[in-house]
């Protein structure tokens, strides 16, 4: 009688896999409805829904992130993200220059967590140009004071939003988006003409960048693991 040697045992799950999944799906189905309660209350013009769900935003991306194994980089861009988020409800001069900075510090975070990886060359031309050009076109109409501090937030937005390709392309349309939010903003600063419902659009592609971003570096982490392993 013939005896069949059977092979190696499947691994056996981790016992937190599954409580840890369930988490990270609430923590993203919270983080989806809080951008509805933020988008809906920025379109209807109730400004109180906003100020709730603005801060939420952040902190529930960041849980989520956290949950998949983020790496710590990403997860501070995402709170000094939800810094600027809190500071920039204030409308003050001052608030707006600590925003900046606590925005600036997150694409430190960003450019830090993309680290020496190739970027696209051509890519990299296309947005120095058209950050010159911004630059170039906004300055006369910027009031003084903010001028220098835009032009340097705006080179290092600029940087971030390049070397974000270099993750792939869900993480470069998330830094091209960050770049076009806050080109809004500074059009809006400088009294140009502003499309309809600019608040809402300001807000649409500054949550979608932070999403697409973190969904690009979560899939790099991914696949760095896969491959050590």
């Amino acid at each position: 009688m013939s005896t069949r040697t059977a092979g190696p045992a499947a691994p056996a799950p981790a016992p937190a896999a599954a409580p840890v999944a369930a988490l990270s799906c609430v923590l993203l189905a919270a983080f989806a409805l809080a951008v509805a309660v933020d988008l809906g209350s920025l379109l209807a013009g109730a400004e109180l829904g906003h100020r709730i769900a603005k801060p939420l935003l952040m902190p529930l991306l960041a849980a989520y992130a956290a949950t998949r194994g983020a790496p710590k980089l990403l997860l501070g861009a995402l709170l000094l993200g939800w810094g600027g988020d809190v500071l920039l409800l204030a409308d003050a001069d001052w608030a707006f220059l600590a925003g900046m900075g606590s925005f600036a510090a997150g694409h430190v975070c960003y450019l830090a967590l993309f680290g020496r990886r190739r970027a696209s060359v051509p890519l990299g031309i296309a947005y120095a140009a058209a950050l010159l050009g911004t630059v170039v076109l906004l300055w006369p109409d910027l009031p003084a004071g903010l001028r220098i501090p835009l032009a340097g937030y705006s080179l290092l937005l600029g940087a971030m939003a390049y070397r974000s390709g270099s993750l792939g392309l869900t993480a470069g349309a998330g830094g091209a988006l960050f770049l076009l939010s806050d080109t809004l903003i500074a059009t809006g600063i400088a009294e140009w003409p502003q499309p309809p419902a600019t608040a809402v659009w300001v807000m649409a592609t500054y949550i979608a960048a932070q999403y697409l971003l973190t969904a690009g570096v979560l899939t790099q982490a991914y696949g760095e693991r896969s491959t050590a392993d």
